[in-house]
Order: C-alpha cells, then sequence, then structure tokens
C-alpha cells in the first residue's frame, strides 16, 4: 500500500543510510525524502540529491515559513530538517515516503503520522565500534568525530521509543532484517 512513511534514524556512523539506499533497490515503491541542511556538502555530495544545502540564515528564514515538518538544530547554526513540500510531492505521486533523519526529528516525523509511520532505529554494536566508522570515513575532524560520539551516546537513549531497533553489527544480516520489518509494514 503507498502513502506511508518510513524513517530511519541513528546516531550518525551506524549505517543508516547505507540500509536505506539499499531499501531503495528491493521495490518497496519507496522514494526518498531529501532532507535540509545548513551544512556544507562533504565529499562529491550534490544539492538536491543528498540533501538540500541552504545557509543558516535561509534555513532560519524557512523556520519562521513554517516550512518544516520537523527540524533539529543539531550544532550552533548547523540544521538539520525535513522540507513539508518533499513529503507532499513524495507521498501525490502515490508512493511511499523514506526518511533518514536524526532520532528527534524521526520521533516528531512518527508523532504527528502515528501508525501510518514505521520509526526505525539503527544501533551500532558498540560506541567503540561507532567511533571506528566515524574515523574510517575521514569526513570529519577528531573534534568533530569526538562530538558526535557524545551525541551518539545521547541520541541511544531514545532507541526504546520506536518501533523497531536494529542492531548493525553484520551488514548482510541487517539489510535481510530490515527488509522484513519494510515488508511485513506495508502489507499490513
Amino acid at each position: 500500500m503507498a502513502g506511508k512513511l518510513i524513517i530511519f534514524s541513528a546516531p550518525s556512523g551506524a549505517g543508516k543510510s547505507t540500509l536505506v539506499r539499499h531499501l531503495l533497490d528491493k521495490g518497496f515503491e519507496l522514494e526518498f525524502s531529501i532532507s535540509a541542511t545548513s551544512r556544507a556538502p562533504r565529499g562529491c555530495e550534490c544539492h538536491g540529491h543528498e540533501y538540500y544545502f541552504m545557509s543558516a540564515d535561509e534555513f532560519k528564514d524557512r523556520i519562521a515559513g513554517d516550512e518544516f515538518l520537523e527540524y533539529e538544530e543539531v550544532y550552533s547554526d548547523c540544521f538539520y530538517g525535513t522540507l513539508k513540500c518533499e513529503v507532499e510531492r513524495i507521498l501525490s505521486t502515490g508512493k511511499n515516503v523514506i526518511f533518514d533523519v536524526d532520532v528527534i526529528g524521526g520521533l516528531n516525523i512518527k508523532k504527528q503520522y502515528g501508525d501510518n509511520a514505521l520509526a526505525v532505529f539503527i544501533a551500532p554494536p558498540s560506541l567503540r565500534e561507532l567511533e571506528k566508522r566515524l574515523a574510517s570515513r575521514a569526513t570529519d575532524s577528531p573534534e568533530m568525530i569526538e562530538r558526535r560520539i557524545g551525541k551518539a551516546e545521547f541520541e541511544m537513549s531514545f532507541k526504546e521509543k520506536f518501533d523497531v531497533v536494529v542492531v548493525n553489527d553484520r551488514l548482510h544480516r541487517s539489510q535481510v532484517e530490515v527488509e522484513k520489518v519494510v515488508r511485513d509494514f506495508l502489507t499490513a
């Protein structure tokens, strides 16, 4: 059934983006909801593909204009959020929306859509493993990694508020598990 929302949240580096990309290729009539952010692009990220990149001032203007379904200021002047028009665009095509959002944003979307949304928390096997993953992707400074680990500890405290928790310790096993969870939700 189209028109449902599937929310993936996790601490940075837990593997949620990898699992979301995997699901997009599995024939579930999913379309990715591109989030907006005020942070700078990393690596080869492109506006309108991975994120809608905007300045902190533009982001604040859009907040004032009530254009976000949810948003959060993750760090000072570093915002992430989901534009209402993005979700409406996808739903109008008859597809299901899949999100890759932070923990607070995921819970906010779930609260607004209730049973029409599935909230999945992707947990790392441990904080030590998470730190190794963040360091190996070589996109953040050591100081940023330290901040992300501190935030991860906080985010992990919310995992029990999600409909499903998947520990991403072995990628293939996690892929199979999220496929089943999504299939069961969409066919219910």
